[in-house]
Order: C-alpha cells, then sequence, then structure tokens
C-alpha cells in the first residue's frame, strides 16, 4: 500500500500551462517524496506538441498521466477568428471539467487538488469533496498580485481601464501603465474579459497560491501579496514562491540535431536565438522588417520561423508543434537564405529551446516574455531583447527592462504603430550582442542565474517553501 499523499495536478490547454505544472509535479515526486496524479484536459482535436512532450518526458514512478474524457471541440468555436484564444479555453475547460468528479472519486479522493488558474470549477467540486484546492500560477508574482486586485479595480472603476488618466496602481506594487494591460482587461464588454474576471475573482477561494517565482527576482511583488494590508483584508491565502521551475529536458528531433551543431561550431555567447514561444506569430510585414534586421545586424542567429498570420499575435496556441502545410520559409525576403549562410540558422516552427539557451554558444534572447521563456533564459544565464505578443507578455517585459534590468526593448516609430523597423531591430540586436548596455544585462541575469539555483537547492527559499505545503500533505492525509 502507497503511503505517499497523493495530489491531483490539473494544468490547461496549451504548452505554457502543461509544461511548467508537469515540471512542478515531477518535482514533487522527486524532491518532496509525493504520489501524483497529472489530470489532462483533451480534446477530439489531436495535439502532437503535447502528445511529443508528454511521451519524451521522462516520468517518475510515482507520476500518472490520467487523460479526462476528450471534449467534442465545436469546430466553429475553435475556427471562428472573432472567438479569442482565452475564451476557447476556457470554454473547452468547462466541458472538460464536468467529468472531474468522477475522475477524483475514481482516483479515491487525492488528499489536494492544484490546478491552473482558468479551470476554478475544480473548487466546486472539491468544495464537496473535501479536497483542498490550490492554484499553480504560470506568471509572475507581479501578475499575480493583478489577479488579486482585479476584483477590486472591477468594483471601483466604471470607464475602460486603458482610458484611465494615470497607471494602475495595485498595493504595494510596481505601476501598470494602461498600455501594457493585458489584451483580456482592455475592452470589459466582452466574453475574455468577464471570463477572466470570473477566474480571478474566485482566487481566494482556493488553499493557497503556488507562484512560479522566487523572492530575490520579484522582492517587491512577493512582499506585497504577503504583507500589504489590502492581500490580508481579501483575504489572500498564503502564496507560496517555488519557482524557478523549468523543463530541463527535450527530445529532439533530426532538424534540432542539424541545429546544434551548427551551434557547436560558433564563438562562446556569440549567436542570439530568436523565438516567440509555442503559440506566437508575427504578421508578413513585421516578419520581413525582423529578417532584414537580423541580417543588417551582421551577428549570428538561430530564428524560429512560422508561417506569417494576418496580425502579429497568439495565431499557433491551440495548434503548436504542427508542421505548417506552406514552408514559412518562403515568406521570407528573396535572397534572405541565401546571404545569411554561416552567419543564421533558421528553422521552421519549432527548436528545442531549452537546449539552444543552455549552448555555451547562445549570448542573446530575442523573446515574447512569456514567463517560462523569462525563467529559462535567466536559468542559462542569457541577456534578452522584449518582444511582447499577446497575454501578460507587455507587463513581463516592461517589469524586465525598467524593474530587473535584465533586457533591452526596441522603440517603434512614431506613426508606425505595432512595427518594429529594421533599423531598430539591428540597433538592440547590436546593443544586447556587443554593446555597453549588454555587457551590464550579462552581468545582472548572471548574479539572478546563481540566485535561481540557490532558491531551488535544498535549503534555499524555493525549495523550503514547496517543502512546508507538501510536509502538510503528509501529516494531514491519513
Amino acid at each position: 500500500m502507497n503511503h505517499k499523499p497523493h495530489v491531483a495536478v490539473l494544468p490547461n490547454l496549451g504548452l505554457g500551462h502543461l509544461i511548467p505544472q508537469l515540471e512542478f509535479a515531477k518535482r514533487l515526486v522527486v524532491h518532496h517524496g509525493i504520489h501524483v496524479s497529472l489530470l489532462l484536459i483533451t480534446t477530439n482535436e489531436p495535439s502532437p506538441a503535447q502528445d511529443q512532450l508528454l511521451s519524451s518526458s521522462h516520468l517518475p514512478p510515482d507520476l500518472h498521466i490520467v487523460p479526462l474524457p476528450p471534449v467534442e471541440v465545436d469546430k466553429k468555436i475553435i475556427n471562428d477568428g472573432d472567438v479569442l484564444v482565452l475564451t476557447r479555453l476556457c470554454v473547452i475547460t468547462d466541458h472538460s471539467l464536468r467529468s472531474l468528479k468522477s475522475v477524483l472519486i475514481s482516483l479515491g479522493k487525492p488528499n489536494a487538488l492544484v490546478t491552473d488558474i482558468f479551470a476554478t470549477q475544480a473548487f466546486d467540486v472539491c468544495k464537496e469533496l473535501l479536497i483542498p484546492t490550490y492554484v499553480y500560477v504560470t506568471t509572475s508574482a507581479a501578475f499575480s498580485a493583478f489577479m488579486l486586485y482585479l476584483p477590486k479595480l472591477d468594483s471601483d472603476v466604471n470607464c475602460e481601464f486603458i482610458d484611465l488618466p494615470e497607471p494602475i496602481q495595485v498595493p504595494g506594487c510596481s505601476p501598470i501603465r494602461t498600455h501594457d494591460l493585458l489584451d483580456q482587461a482592455r475592452n470589459r464588454k466582452i466574453d475574455e474579459y468577464k471570463w477572466l474576471l470570473h477566474h480571478f475573482s474566485r482566487l481566494p477561494l482556493a488553499s493557497g497560491i503556488f507562484v512560479n517565482s522566487w523572492k530575490d527576482l520579484e522582492p517587491v511583488s512577493i512582499k506585497s501579496i504577503k504583507e500589504n494590508p489590502f492581500f490580508k483584508q481579501i483575504p489572500t491565502p498564503p502564496i507560496h514562491p517555488i519557482g524557478p521551475i523549468i523543463k530541463h529536458e527535450e527530445a529532439l528531433s533530426v532538424v534540432d540535431v542539424e541545429c546544434l551543431k551548427w551551434l557547436d561550431k560558433q564563438p562562446p555567447d556569440s549567436v542570439i536565438f530568436v523565438t516567440f514561444g509555442s503559440g506566437g506569430t508575427l504578421s508578413f510585414e513585421q516578419q520581413t522588417e525582423l529578417a532584414w534586421g537580423l541580417e543588417l545586424s551582421q551577428q549570428r542567429f538561430i530564428w524560429v520561423v512560422r508561417k506569417p498570420t494576418d496580425s502579429t499575435g497568439a495565431g499557433t496556441f491551440f495548434n503548436a508543434g504542427e508542421a505548417n502545410e506552406n514552408d514559412p520559409k518562403v515568406y521570407l525576403p528573396e535572397g534572405f537564405l541565401d546571404r545569411i549562410q554561416g552567419v543564421g540558422f533558421v528553422v521552421s516552427s519549432w527548436a528545442p529551446q531549452v537546449t539552444i539557451l543552455g549552448h555555451h554558444s547562445t549570448g542573446g534572447f530575442l523573446s515574447h516574455c512569456g514567463w517560462n521563456s523569462v525563467l529559462e533564459s535567466i536559468v542559462h544565464g542569457v541577456p534578452l531583447v522584449t518582444w511582447p505578443l499577446y497575454a501578460e507578455q507587455r507587463m513581463n517585459s516592461t517589469m524586465l527592462v525598467e524593474d530587473i534590468g535584465l533586457a533591452i526593448k526596441p522603440k517603434i516609430e512614431a506613426g508606425q504603430q505595432t512595427i518594429v523597423g529594421r533599423k531598430e531591430i539591428e540597433r538592440v540586436v547590436r546593443m544586447v550582442m556587443e554593446g555597453e548596455e549588454g555587457r551590464v544585462i550579462r552581468s545582472r541575469v548572471k548574479e539572478l542565474k546563481e540566485s535561481a539555483t540557490k532558491a531551488l537547492d535544498s535549503n534555499g527559499p524555493s525549495y523550503e517553501s514547496l517543502s512546508y505545503v507538501a510536509n502538510y500533505w503528509k501529516t494531514n492525509h491519513n
């Protein structure tokens, strides 16, 4: 008989949610002696990237994958361009969790459930079954503070948040400029915002909140959530900073191996890695400017290219890892691939990000600023050029550039709206790779790399934070 406490972990759709929660589950098993069931939301749509991740991950013996019954996805909802990513995610999750009660009972009612922020329907089921429920936040502590503050902001403000004359002041935290707000909070009349508010309003119902961050990275936000009178009054559940939890291994394809062979031949810290995460895409015009900017910079680079979309954003959130019908390389400027031979390496759709960031030749990372990518960059000591696309990435970008000093952000010229020009791309790439500002950032990121390692050591604050909860589960699981 297994006398270890049994915890269920419920990630949401999308690799940005699944990867950190899978790694969290592994950590519970390997370092804290917990038996974990990872509950997978599934649909009738194929998910090659998710399948590859789960089949290639070396799962410890006490970690079991439990797929929830697949949801029949209405293709009209999934393919309707007017139905945005978060709404699709929440609708699918809502349907999927109708089976949660029977699944938890079949598992013998776990001692706790750790759920994604956009799956708070689980709270109601777990309350009925007397199972304590925790939330795993896949973003920053600063964004966690914003989530907790949003219901108050919603009740206090009548106009659209983007029309506010001053930045939004989350108690005890850095002000949030309105143009950095996530897209879902820019129009309070749309379903996306209603889903956001619904789930964020339910955070106080949790028994605790796990945040993938650590004290040295976000001292102000973490202290504020723990100590500020506003958050105490909510009341905010105990917050447990347990990061940085990142992926450390990945399966390599033939193309990946070729890419790494090329990287092996480059000098130390000489290559900038350019990618926009599992869901990010650029418009044709922006992709063209990026190609010219990289070429003009005369810096070595690896660039993950995707087929451009009508606009910049989360164009591949639901089909990350799928091979595109058309080779994305055909959308690059004429002669580009010939001209950059030996200097640049272009791959289609996907690359082994963790392996590339950990390579001694990689010296810069042009990133969309998804939180997982930010943490991977810090853990491997790689300076950033920020290029936020969607979700909370603009807030992450501002924090990295202005508060923590780990990144450079391109400027958009007046009249250009959202297109970053080739000359500006050339400037920031050169700056991070060989400029004085790049050297300062490189020094700062190396400091935080060491801090990240110490945080996860057996006597480090993040290890102890997770150990505290794990020990509670161990003493209360009989």
